[in-house]
């Protein structure tokens, strides 16, 4: 007898084992996802730009394009997986006790810079090849590249809003000096530039900032902290300071140019106090600075500093929104592709309702936050074109921070819900999978979080002429929803978005509630504007022959919800419950 219960039937178990011929299962290892080629595994990307650039212009780009997709699902994704333990180092001191402060940056941040200039990620939209369309032809390639670079869309963002900064504002010498360098496609010429707003008093209220800025026989000179400073291996930084005797509040602030090290490559004033220590983005260099006579040039006179980086901010926040899509599309490459892989309860996750019910909703909020931000790239590169209306201007003023603040709430709840689609494989480091929610998280914080741009939304609607863009922009785009398909998530945007007028007119009334219902109306903005960019994609999709996903994409997105506005809300209630203990 081989025993009985549990121990017996391991017994026996054994026992066959050791029979000529037997063969013991073969154990189960999971195929991890991959990526393949990003752009032609991107039909919403390759539908927009058909629909939206000249043919010829298309045939120009597309083969870079293909290569870029090509490369971002392969060797860089590749390259960023072995590189996934590395971080940027700060080594202060050299062996002799010198301060140098020099920052290491990844090997994946060393291939991003090379490539990022010669494919020309910032000098696209300034050398302006495809005209209007040349800020569709850059934020394609960042949507292809990005997810592959470990967030070098920092630095990018805020090299380009340097340079359209010191462009608008007429600072010829200054332009002249660093706009070259900044859109230059030679690796070994080409500089980066930082932001240096964020101080220890507040964030987003700069109004409070502390730096300082002093004249003496050479120039200016700036004293103070900058609390956070991203990428701050950049060669050159637009900061704020408050030369000395201006009043107090933002109207006394000024923008300030500086070059961080000087020719023969010493500090400029410059001191790193620390790498931050961060949840995501751990391969931007984000440090705390020390500034000691830092020497510096004021860009437009000495005032009136937040006003003037607003060019600065507007881009900034382009390539937020765009970014956010980018990990969004990522992230559902990733899970469609290991759904078609993984096996359970019978079947591919593919095969799963459930499964695809769960997928189609995440696909849907990526392909309305990949249109808002488009549609703001759009506006931007014809402004800059001198190919815009009044109207133009009007609808870029408030469609930027819609874009923004939407898709970066969206790309961490799609991150999320896809880190959720793996197991727990979305949970384990060495997957390489939670990057995605860690990285996402930063979106809605970075270039003003989601109440401050809720505000500035608002601001942007009460200026004469706002309101009547957007209304128009949202008439063009559900008239041309014609199919009888669209018809449900077409009226489902109208009803928001008459909702969020009739709530906006009777709230002006009210500051408390006008403030307090900010979100609640740029959200439900922000999302019927994409559902309304959704139908009308969808619209060109069928009548092209593309099929029908867009479509239902579309009602997918207004059964979701889109109406956030609740004229019911009391004001009250948000003193009661942010108020308990």
């Amino acid at each position: 007898m081989v025993g009985s219960g549990r121990e017996g039937k391991f017994t026996a178990r054994r026992a066959r084992a050791r029979r000529p011929g037997y063969r013991w299962p073969v154990p189960f290892f999971q195929d991890p996802p991959r990526l393949g080629n990003t752009y032609d595994s991107d039909p919403l990307l390759r539908e927009y730009l058909a629909r939206s650039l000249p043919p010829e212009a298309l045939l120009a780009v597309e083969p870079e394009l293909r290569y870029l997709g090509e490369l971002a699902g392969g060797r860089l994704a590749q390259m960023q997986h072995e590189d996934r333990l590395n971080e940027p180092r700060l080594t202060p001191w050299d062996a002799w006790g010198h301060r140098v402060d020099r920052i290491e940056l990844t090997p994946l941040w060393r291939e991003a810079a090379r490539l990022a200039a010669e494919h020309g990620l910032v000098a696209v939209p300034y050398e302006r090849k495809l005209g209007e369309h040349s800020r569709l032809h850059q934020m394609a390639m960042v949507h292809l590249l990005e997810p592959s670079l470990d967030v070098y869309s920092c630095p990018l963002a805020m090299t380009d809003g340097a340079a359209r900064t010191l462009l608008d504002l007429g600072s010829a010498a200054l332009a002249r000096r660093a706009v070259p360098r900044l859109t230059s496609r030679d690796p070994a010429r080409a500089w980066t530039s930082g932001q240096w707003m964020t101080e220890r008093v507040g964030g987003s209220d700069v109004s409070r900032t502390e730096t300082v800025a002093r004249r003496d026989g050479e120039g200016w000179r700036l004293h103070g902290t900058k609390w956070f400073t991203s990428a701050t291996s950049s060669e050159m930084a637009l900061t704020l300071a408050r030369p000395e005797g201006n009043p107090p509040g933002s109207k006394g602030l000024a923008l300030f140019y500086l070059e961080t090290r000087d020719a023969e490559g010493r500090a400029n004033g410059i001191t790193v106090n620390r790498l931050k220590e961060k949840l995501g983005t751990r391969k931007v260099p984000t440090a705390e600075l020390a500034l000691d006579g830092a020497q510096a040039e004021p860009v437009a006179g000495l005032v009136d500093g937040v006003k003037n980086i607003s060019s600065l901010l507007n881009t900034t926040r382009l390539w937020n929104a765009v970014v956010a899509a980018a990990g969004m599309r990522r992230a559902l490459q990733l899970a469609l592709d290991y759904a078609r892989r993984r096996s359970a309860f019978g079947d591919r996750l593919a095969e799963k309702p459930l499964h695809q019910d769960t997928l189609a909703a995440l696909e849907a909020e990526a392909e309305g936050a990949f249109l808002l931000a488009f549609r703001v790239a759009e506006l931007q590169g014809r402004i800059e074109a001198g190919a815009a209306r009044d109207a133009d201007r009007q609808l870029l003023r408030v469609l930027t921070p819609l874009a923004k603040l939407a898709t970066g709430k969206q790309a961490v709840a799609v991150a999320s819900e896809a880190l959720e689609a793996f197991g727990g494989a979305g949970y384990v480091e060495d997957t390489g999978l939670p990057r995605l929610l860690r990285d996402a998280q930063v979106l809605p914080i970075w270039e003003g979080t989601t109440n401050v741009l809720s505000l500035d939304a608002l601001r942007a609607l009460g200026a004469p002429g706002t309101p009547e863009a957007l209304a128009e922009e949202a008439a063009r785009l559900l008239a041309s929803a014609r199919d009888p398909s669209l018809r449900g998530a077409a009226a489902a945007a109208s009803r928001a978005l008459a909702n969020a007028r009739g709530w906006l007119a009777g709230a002006r009334e009210a500051p408390r509630a006008l403030e307090g219902g900010a979100r609640r109306l740029a959200l439900t903005l922000a999302r019927a504007l994409e559902l309304a960019l959704l139908c009308a994609h969808a619209q060109w999709c069928l009548e092209s022959g593309k099929g029908k996903r867009a479509a239902a994409a579309a009602r997918r997105l207004a059964r979701q919800g889109v109406d956030l506005v609740d004229p019911d809300v009391d004001d009250g209630d948000a003193r009661l419950l942010s108020e308990a203990p």
